[in-house]
């Protein structure tokens, strides 16, 4: 088992123990950290659902993303991604959310967003935490990154829960 699978079956586990459902709005790795989750038996009793929105359009649509936001601070953006991870949560009713949105290259870097950065969200209930992470490496490198960056953050935040539960 690799370690983005051990991560997901871990995070499957914790939100089990809360009782509790994880969603993703994913734009950088197209699905790769619903993919991830979706490996694991019985997913279905903690996954609601996965959005894969890699146009700005798509972000708007789905997630209600204040489409102003592309303009004014861009796609890869703390803005965006919290957008995203309350967007996921209120559509899908999940407690848990992540959300990404980077540049995985090789194109698209700038250089105030070099290729390999990436702006990660997670959303439990009403809390939203962001943080901008910058990866070396290839597009599946960072793609890779990402994806394991994102489950961490999760698995962080349901150890998090168990904890208050008690």
């Amino acid at each position: 088992m690799d370690d983005i699978t051990e991560l997901a079956a871990e995070l499957g586990r914790r939100l089990q123990r809360v009782n509790a459902h994880v969603t993703t709005a994913e734009s950088c790795t197209g699905g790769g950290i619903a993919e991830a989750i979706t490996r694991i038996p019985g997913s279905s009793a903690w996954f609601e659902a996965g959005y894969v929105t890699y146009s700005n359009r798509q972000k708007t649509q789905q997630l209600d993303v204040p489409a102003e936001l592309f303009a004014t601070v861009g796609a890869v953006s703390r803005e965006v991604v919290e957008a995203m991870v309350r967007g996921a949560q209120q559509k899908s009713l999940a407690r848990f959310a992540v959300a990404v949105s980077g540049v995985a290259g090789p194109d698209g870097g700038s250089p105030n967003k070099p290729v390999g950065t990436v702006w990660l969200a997670w959303g439990v209930g009403d809390t939203v935490v962001s943080e901008q992470r910058f990866f070396a490496g290839n597009r599946d490198e960072v793609r890779r990154q990402t994806v394991k960056a994102a489950l961490e953050g999760l698995l962080q935040h349901a150890a998090a829960e168990i904890s208050n539960q008690g």
